[in-house]
Parts: structure tokens; sequence; C-alpha cells
């Protein structure tokens, strides 16, 4: 039989039962321990975030309805707060550039110039420089959003620095520390990115050459491969969470499949090495949608012991969110599976966005999974929740 049950009273239903389960996450969640307090006060000083006791009331004028106009709105009021809470801040660490690469889809999206203006400035008050000679993964990220600004305004200025750091790094096998370049899990998102879209932006095809031995190396020592998940970094493998399992952190598993999106997105179709990343994403989705809390659609930080952390993990849940839509998008993974896992997740998000526009839930930085409070707001979780409504849009357009 057709619902003909009234679409007000289902959003009121549905905005109340938002409610009463914010107002039980604010109580029922373990609190940081005082090592993990630590960090995130310093991330709240070096104004990555914050995490009030009290966040205010929730959103209610956003609906979960898979529509363009819904979406853009639920982004924009996430993407206008960080802009007017944060923007004084903007810099070129690891947190601000994914919070970057949020802002230039989120423009691309919804035709916003205010977004990717905003790290055009970031752009021409550093001269386009990376943070640091030689730098890491985390500090080459920043690059993504130089290049995607090339694309647009193609000044060979904004991408001249970055071109130069990639070519110092080239040769060498091994970083500062002696570890290999990509170490930890974080980096493939980072890092891979950048290398991608150099070669877009040069046709240069050493730059696909680097990600190809880089990324194996990283691959073959941090993925699991009966789990289909990688460890954060090889001080990981042995670990175990309180209930016995291998310690897979959410947002690092975010972290992969993201980069896997973020890389294919400049890599050539017909480029034979493209197949492996693909066929990564497919096992790595099949797994994480399993991992899916059936009640609000989200994840948490720890994959494989959510009682644990009984708490959603924004960030890591964003970032799912985003590359499983991209390969519905894509035709990479299969619609009828993966459009209701991705829709579960969309609508699960919207319930962690204050009425002000904070977007809560976030873990603070880190290497593990960790507690926090339900408030939390970090510029990285912004810029990946951002990257998923980007999607989300295209899915709902098709």
């Amino acid at each position: 039989m057709e619902n003909r049950f009234p679409g007000r009273a289902v959003m009121a239903l549905w905005l109340a039962s938002l409610a009463f389960v914010s107002c039980l996450a604010q109580t029922q969640y373990p609190q940081p321990t005082v090592e993990q307090r630590a960090g995130i006060d310093k991330d709240n000083a070096r104004h990555f975030g914050d995490d009030p006791e009290d966040g205010g009331p929730l959103a209610t004028d956003l609906s979960p309805a898979l529509k363009v106009k819904d979406i853009h709105k639920a982004m924009m009021k996430v993407a206008d707060w960080e802009l007017k809470t944060w923007q004084p801040w903007f810099d070129r660490t690891w947190t601000s550039s994914v919070l970057y690469t949020g802002l230039m889809a989120a423009s691309a999206s919804t035709g916003d110039t205010r977004y990717r203006d905003a790290v055009r400035e970031v752009g021409k008050k550093y001269n386009w420089e990376l943070r640091s000679h030689l730098p890491n993964a985390d500090d080459q990220s920043v690059g993504q959003s130089y290049l995607e600004l090339y694309f647009l305004d193609r000044d060979p200025a904004q991408i001249a620095p970055t071109r130069r750091e990639l070519d110092a790094l080239y040769p060498l096998e091994k970083d500062k520390e002696g570890r290999i370049q990509w170490w930890w899990c974080d980096a493939l998102f980072m890092g891979p990115p950048v290398w991608a879209r150099m070669y877009a932006a040069t046709s240069d095809g050493k730059y696909l050459d680097y990600i190809e031995e880089h990324w194996q190396q990283t691959e073959s020592l941090l993925y699991d491969k009966q789990e289909h998940l990688f460890a954060r970094d090889v001080t990981f493998l042995d670990k175990r969470e309180k209930n016995g399992q291998k310690i897979f952190w959410s947002r690092g598993n975010g972290w992969v499949m993201g980069g896997i999106v973020r890389t294919l997105q400049f890599m050539p179709k017909n480029d034979p090495r493209r197949e492996h990343y693909v066929h990564l994403l497919r096992e790595m989705a099949e797994r994480v949608r399993t991992l899916q809390d059936p009640k609000d659609g989200l994840w948490h930080a720890s994959l494989l012991d959510p009682t644990d952390y009984p708490l959603p993990e924004v960030s890591g849940s964003a970032l799912f969110t985003y590359a499983m839509a991209w390969g519905v998008n894509e035709g990479i993974l299969d619609r009828k599976t993966y459009k209701p896992v991705v829709a579960h997740a969309w609508k699960g998000m919207l319930g962690h966005i204050y009425a002000d526009g904070r977007l809560g839930c976030i873990q603070q930085t880190g290497a593990a999974p960790a507690w926090y409070r339900p408030t939390a707001s970090y510029d990285y979780g912004v810029g990946a929740f951002l990257l998923a409504g980007s999607e989300m849009v295209r899915m709902a357009k098709h």
C-alpha cells in the first residue's frame, strides 16, 4: 500500500527522535581520559576546532531527503559556520588542508564561490608554498587544493612550489627518520591525491609511478587481507581492543578509502594500474558496510569494538560515505547495495548538526580510537562531511 502518512508528521517524528537520541548521547558516553583530554585541549588551542560542554540545540531545519536542494542546505549550513567561526586561523596544517578539500568540493557542487575563495586566500597568504621542505604526506596535503585552484585559474605560480617539493622527494626512498614515505595509513589520503593531481597538471607519468611504488609499500605493510581493513601503522599490528578484536580505527580506514577515490579521480581510465585501486575500494567497501551501525547509519571510532566506543564518529563516517557514494556514482560499486548504506549514513550525520551549523561527534586528532564529547567539532571532519555531501548531490542528480 502506498504510504500516505503526511510529510510534516514524518519530519516531526524524525526530528523528535533525533532530539531524544542526542539527549541520550549527551549523558551516556565515556569521558575522555586525562591523556585524551590533554590532546583535545591542544587541538582546541591550535584552533582546529573545539568541544564545548553545551553545543546548544540541534538543527531542526534539515531534511534527510536525497534532493539536491536539501543536501546543499546541509552542506552550506556547516560550511558557513566553519568559515564564520574558524577562518581567521586557516593555515597549512593537514587538518586545514582536509577542510580545504571539502570547501573546494562544496564550491563545485553548490556554485558558491565563497568557499574556494577562502582557500585561494590561504594560497596567496603563503605564496602557494607547502608547510615544509621535503614534506611528509601531511605537509604535502594542502597541495591538493592548490592544484585544484590551478585547474580553475591556470596560474603556474599556484603549483610551482608544490612541484619543486615533489620533484625533490621523488628520488628519496625513505623519510627523514628512515621509514617508508607513507608509513601510516592516513598518509594515503594526504599524499597520493597530490601526486595524482600533479600528473594531471603536467602529464608527467613519474608522478603516477611514485604513487604506485609507495602505495604498494604501505599496503603490503598495513593491509589486513583477512579483515580487509588497514592498521593505522605497524605499532598496531599486534594490539587488541578490550573485546579481543584487532584495532581498526574508523577514521584511519576512512582516510584510505577517501585517498583511493581522490587518486582514482585523476588516474587515466586506461592505466592498467587503476584496477588494483578499484579492487581495493570494492573490497574495503564490502567490509565497511557490514560494520555500519543499523540504528543511526554511522560508524564508531573503533570499527570492531563499538561497545567500548558507543558514540558515532562523524569524520570516519563521512569519509566512508564519500568513498562509497563516489563508487556508486562512478559505477564501481553496486547502486542497489550501496545507495541505502550511504543514504542511511547521510541521514545519521545530519543528526549531529547543531542549530548554528556546528558539526559534532568528530574525534580529536590522534592515531587510534578515543573518547570525545558529542559536541566535538574539528576542521578535518567538516571537510570530510562536505566531500560526502558533494557525492550525495551527484547521486541525487542521477
